[in-house]
This record gives structure tokens, sequence and C-alpha cells, in this order.
């Protein structure tokens, strides 16, 4: 069993478990359920935006330990400060050492800038919950979902006012499940059965995926070149989290990045 296979099992239980504990209609009475959702799409396409979806992670199966000492609101209003066109929060406790909590605290402190609910969502549950947890933008992994999951789970996304990323990890995964109820297509450049990371993942895919969608780079995003050749390929945004959340001070790390990205001049920004 690989470690994909024991976090979507283990979401299978979890989720099972919230939905006795927290039924639905208790979400659908909390405050920010009624909330209406910022547009991620808005947000990347908006004059002057690098594109950049700045994310909030402790931990990782591959890399262990990232940083525990960061704190959400601090680190997300400083990514939004930095020029982050949207935030991206763990709430994978078991892999990860997110928690729903995060969503709220950084939903809290950015109250303008669209937050993506970055999970394993394997239920119709979760996005209900998403929505109650303040968050704007769901994420479908096609490896763990069926193309009628995809369906299913992205039209209820559509139906409580959010938006939609579908990452993929290759053609067969981008053929089989895309569809017109997704707002955005990432592309992960990380295998998650070795965890390899390879750019050229996202410069083989590009080709595929229509530009009525919104096309992000995952994984494996370091430096202001690499985003400027995926830029140039055709990718609108990126998202980067472990490159900041490695360092002491993730907030001063974006903004090298932003800074190493005005001085290379590229005229799209």
């Amino acid at each position: 069993m690989t470690i994909l296979d024991q976090i979507v099992a283990y979401k299978r239980v979890d989720v099972a478990g919230r939905r006795v504990s927290v039924p639905q209609s208790v979400l659908e009475g909390r405050p920010t359920f009624n909330r209406q959702p910022l547009s991620a799409c808005d947000a990347i396409r908006r004059p002057g935006s690098m594109g950049i979806i700045a994310e909030f992670k402790r931990k990782s199966p591959s890399r262990g330990i990232i940083n525990a000492r960061a704190d959400v609101a601090e680190t997300t209003q400083g990514y939004a400060r930095a020029g982050a066109a949207c935030l991206s929060v763990l709430t994978d406790d078991a892999f990860f050492g997110g928690s729903r909590k995060d969503l709220q605290t950084a939903r809290l402190a950015n109250p303008t800038t669209p937050i993506l609910r970055k999970d394993f969502i394997v239920d119709p549950y979760q996005i209900i919950e998403a929505k109650a947890l303040g968050a704007d933008l769901i994420l479908l992994i096609a490896t763990c979902l069926s193309s009628k999951e995809v369906l299913t789970l992205s039209r209820l996304a559509h139906d409580l006012g959010m938006e939609v990323l579908l990452e993929v990890h290759n053609e067969e995964e981008l053929d089989r499940t895309l569809t017109d109820t997704v707002d955005i297509v990432g592309v992960n450049n990380r295998n998650l059965a070795t965890f390899a990371t390879s750019i050229d993942t996202s410069l083989e895919l590009i080709r595929y995926i229509p530009n009525s969608f919104i096309r992000v780079a995952e994984s494996g995003l370091h430096d202001a070149e690499t985003i400027i050749m995926l830029r140039h390929a055709g990718y609108d945004a990126f998202l980067i989290g472990e490159t900041f959340m490695k360092t002491i001070d993730p907030t001063a790390a974006m903004m090298t990045l932003v800074v190493d990205l005005a001085i290379c001049t590229v005229p799209e920004f």
C-alpha cells in the first residue's frame, strides 16, 4: 500500500466519523457557510498579479517536518502583503500536520484573499465542510478519484459558489477527469508514488490543457527563472509551499522571490 493509498483510506474513515460528530446540518448553520466565496480565477487574472498561490504547510510524508513554528495567521497575512494572488492551507492533520482550524484562522486573517482548502477530498461532506470553514476553492486530486466522482464533487462545489482546482500528474488523468465544472487545472510535478519531482511534467502536459482553464504549475518551483520559463510555456499561476515554508521566515522568502521576478522584467507582470 502506497502513502497515497494510506491517506485515502484514512480520509474515508475520518470523514465518516466527522459526519456523525458534526452533521451536515450543523455545518450549513455556521455563519461562514452563507459567506459569498471569492474568485481565485479573478485574483490570478488581475492585472499585475504574479499568479502565486502561496501555501501554508507544516510537514509532508516525503519531507517530514518542514516548519513546526510558523504561525498561520502571521504567515498567510505576510504572503498576502507580499503579493500572493491566493493562499493554500493544508487541513490534513495525520499526514501534513494541518487542521481545519488553520483554515478558519487564515480566513479571519485574510478576508479579501481567496483561500484553497488543500486536502484529499473523497466525499461530498468535505466540500460542505470547506464552505463552512470559509474556503473559496477546493482541490480535487485526479489520482484519488474516478471521473464520475470528479464531476459530482465539482458540481457540488459550484452549486455552493466555490471554484475547483483539479490536480493531475499525467495525460491519462487529465483525459479521464477534465470537465467543464473545473475552473483551474493544476499539474503536480511531484510523483505521488515515488515523490520525485520534475518540472518536465508541467512542460509536457501544458499542451493538453485548453487555455480556457487557468493553468497552475505545482511543486518543485524554487526560483524566478523556473517560474518565468513555465509562464512562457503557458502557465498562469504557481502553487508554492515548501520553498517558502522550509525557511525561518516564509514571508521573507516569498518577498525575495517576488523581487527576483520583478528584476527579471517579464512583460506579463
